[in-house]
């Protein structure tokens, strides 16, 4: 033993003496025939974790299923993945999510994130979990090793989500006095089966009140029908008919089928585009009403007050939210919420006028406005073809008839009101006059020699009035308010000329001013149901970018009588002469009075709601009154003849707009105004009607017009249309001859 460690202390003594000092070292250099490998790190896990995260944010489930491992795709296929991520949303009402990593361990090929996770849903409110994200590396990449437990943590294993939604009743729809325009009630269709008709004359005289139609209306719609066909007539409440029921019961050929529904009294003269309709939920539309606690089975509102007013008719859903095992047993109660009676939607309506303007208009393409001149109030709102709601309830026997409506080539779903864009012809003349007077070139009494032509622009740019066509003699001089009263159309060529040479762009600015080329806002329709549209005031921006060319004097002197590019909405004019009759204020048009649960105190209340000031002062405001209310009293007035009797002061313009390009189809009859009458009892109402293709204002408008202004402060209509032999008879009009101007 001493001998071996005798020499270990030799060889250690001989191995020091042998090293050098450590800065003298120098490095040998590997041998060439080997070589040390360094591993490259892993990426880190994390992008990955929250790249799957911000996709289950937005409900990218694809998205999230490219993220997982090879493995875990293999385990799940793409479909289920989907399924199981949107029912389960579906079952939460989830309305968002919010993620925050809590922790995060890497190591090799393996990760885990901890996540706090907030499911913010619509019905039973917040819902915090904790998730252990598992990832592994794999393939060059990391993916998450994905569970049903990722989810939600009690859905490990199998589990499923289940909400028993409790949905309260929907709200009702009244008109301003409280009576219903639609209800959850027990209604009636009513057809017939022509063949099986024996008396028909008392078919006929029970139906014709019940419901609202002229007996010849009736008829006509199954007099071409099929002898064994079933023929939808309409719908009414058990309350309507239930006076009558034994006696209806008993007349051959009439059906009668009772149904559970939301009915809508009056059908299409019930203000069908203001007060809407419900249906099943589009299917587009799914995952949004989800999202705010809907099952995905109601029927939602989807036009008109139905739509706008969804939130406050539906109620508050309430529910119980339900884990379930795979074979059908409830694992556990996750949350609760209780449910709320809806509120209901009153309406500015008036439910009596709105019937009464709906029969005025009776089938002719259009539409009537019926506006309280000093609040923005909607009292009628037609738009004609109309259409039946009840026909979208699908229990309802006569919703066969629904198909009909939707290719019926007159689109009766379309609001004419507010959705159609429409040359407004001489209605217009009150903007153009407004802009001679506001440009300081015209007063009252400036005058002008109608000759009948005008050619301030050239010969080949020479117009020709109204009165040339007729064989009627030029107006001769005249002042600025007889260019409105007798609608001399030189006239408001020659203001437009001379405005055009002093600001070309000041005919259009004062249109702007007035409320046109924007929606007016009306409150009762959703902007993103694109139900009221903004039309166009033309302007040399506008044309070059449009159209690529300048803008000429020949722009705005067509533009002076509505004609040109101009396009506007009934509703627009009717607050154009609200403003003109209440001292020169634009309110918002609303449709909505109050929402209101039964006995509660109501959560909106109308309010007026003042939009804008007509740019004009009120010595320049009577002139342009005095031009109106001449079309009315004058002799010579375009509408003289159609106002003969009637005492309450009527201010108002006629109008027929010729299409753009001129010679295709009959001009659009126009007629709007206001009333003077000062009466406590009934506010001073402004109106239009607008008549598509039909022919001139003062022949077609006018009448009608007087009929909804009788219907308001009278109660009922009194003067017939030129071209009905009874009142409520309008299928076929033939409009009688008559000296009247005809602008």
């Amino acid at each position: 033993m001493n001998y071996k460690r005798s020499i270990f202390v030799i060889l250690v003594v001989l191995l020091v003496a042998c090293t050098a000092p450590a800065s003298d070292i120098t490095p040998t250099p590997p041998n060439p025939g080997f070589s040390v490998k360094t591993p490259t790190p892993l990426p880190n896990a994390e992008g990955t974790a929250s790249t799957f995260l911000d996709a289950w944010k937005k409900r990218d489930y694809n998205g999230m299923y490219g993220l997982l491992t090879p493995l875990s795709q293999d385990a799940i296929k793409k479909d289920a993945f989907l399924k199981s991520y949107s029912n389960a949303a579906a079952a939460l009402t989830l309305s968002s999510l919010e993620t925050t990593v809590l922790s995060s361990l890497q190591k090799d090929s393996e990760a885990e994130m901890l996540i706090r996770v907030t499911y913010k849903t619509a019905l039973v409110g917040d819902l915090v979990r904790e998730i252990k994200l598992p990832l592994r590396y794999e393939n060059g990449r990391w993916g998450i090793s994905w569970e049903d437990g990722l989810i939600l943590p009690e859905l490990k294993g199998g589990n499923t989500l289940f909400m028993d939604f409790k949905v309260p009743s929907r709200a009702n729809v009244y008109d301003r006095n409280g009576l219903a325009f639609a209800a959850q009630t027990e209604a009636v269709a009513i057809g017939v089966i022509p063949g099986q008709i024996t008396d028909e004359d008392k078919l006929i005289r029970e139906l014709a009140p019940l419901l609202g139609l002229h007996r010849e209306a009736i008829r006509s719609l199954y007099e071409n029908a099929q002898a064994d066909w079933y023929v939808p007539l309409g719908e009414v409440s058990s309350e309507q008919i239930s006076a009558r029921y034994k006696v209806l019961a008993g007349i051959s050929g009439l059906s009668l089928t009772t149904y559970q529904t939301r009915y809508y009294l009056n059908g299409p003269q019930g203000a069908a585009h203001a007060v809407g309709y419900i249906s099943s939920i589009p299917a587009n539309s799914l995952t949004e009403y989800q999202a705010k606690g809907y099952s995905g089975n109601e029927k939602v509102g989807r036009l008109g007050l139905e739509a706008w007013g969804e939130k406050y008719l539906a109620g508050k859903r309430g529910g119980t939210l339900y884990v379930v095992k795979p074979g059908g047993q409830v694992a556990a109660q996750l949350a609760r919420s209780e449910s709320a009676a809806g509120q209901a939607v009153y309406s500015t309506l008036d439910r009596e006028l709105q019937k009464q303007v709906a029969q005025a208009l009776g089938d002719m393409p259009g539409a009537a406005i019926v506006l309280n001149m000093n609040t923005g109030e909607v009292l009628a709102f037609a738009s004609s073809p109309a259409f039946d709601p009840n026909l979208f309830d699908p229990t309802n026997l006569n919703a066969s008839a629904l198909s009909k409506v939707l290719n019926d080539p007159n689109r009766p779903l379309v609001n004419r009101a507010t959705q159609s864009l429409l040359p407004p012809g001489s209605v217009f003349k009150v903007v153009n006059v407004a802009s001679g007077l506001i440009s300081g070139l015209y007063d009252r009494d400036t005058t002008y020699t109608c000759t009948g032509v005008w050619s301030e622009l050239g010969e080949s740019f020479k117009k020709y009035d109204w009165t040339v066509a007729k064989d009627l003699p030029p107006h001769g001089k005249i002042n600025l308010p007889e260019a409105l009263t007798f609608s001399c159309n030189p006239y408001n060529y020659h203001i437009a000329y001379d405005v055009y040479k002093k600001d070309q762009n000041l005919l259009p600015k004062t249109a702007r001013e007035f409320g046109l080329g924007k929606p007016t806002g009306i409150i009762g329709f959703l902007e993103n149901n694109n139900e009221e549209v903004g039309g166009l005031v033309p302007d040399a921006a506008w044309k070059q970018k449009s159209l690529g060319e300048q803008w000429t004097a020949g722009d705005t002197v067509n533009m002076a009588i509505g004609q040109g590019y101009l396009q506007v909405t009934p509703l627009q004019i009717a607050n154009i002469y609200a403003a003109l009759g209440n001292g020169g204020t634009l309110y918002r048009p609303q449709l909505v009075s109050k929402i209101a649960a039964p006995g509660e105190t109501p959560v909106y209340e109308f309010k007026p709601d003042v939009i804008g000031k007509l740019p004009i002062n009120d010595s320049q405001l009577t002139i342009i009154r005095e031009g109106l209310r001449g079309v009315i009293t004058n002799r010579k007035g375009t509408a003289y003849n159609r106002f003969l009797g009637l005492q309450i002061p009527v201010y108002a313009k006629t109008g027929s707009a010729e299409i753009l390009g001129g010679g295709l189809g009959t001009p659009h009859a126009w007629f709007a105004g206001y009333t003077q009458a000062n009466r406590k009892d009934k506010p001073d109402i402004a109106f239009v009607v607008v008549l598509l293709n039909r022919g001139e204002g003062s022949d077609w408008a006018a009448p009608i017009s007087r009929r909804i202004i009788e219907a308001y402060f009278l109660g009922k209509p009194f003067a017939l249309y030129p071209w009905e032999s009874e009142i409520g008879l309008t299928a076929t009009p033939k409009p009688t001859g008559t000296p009247t101007p005809k602008p």
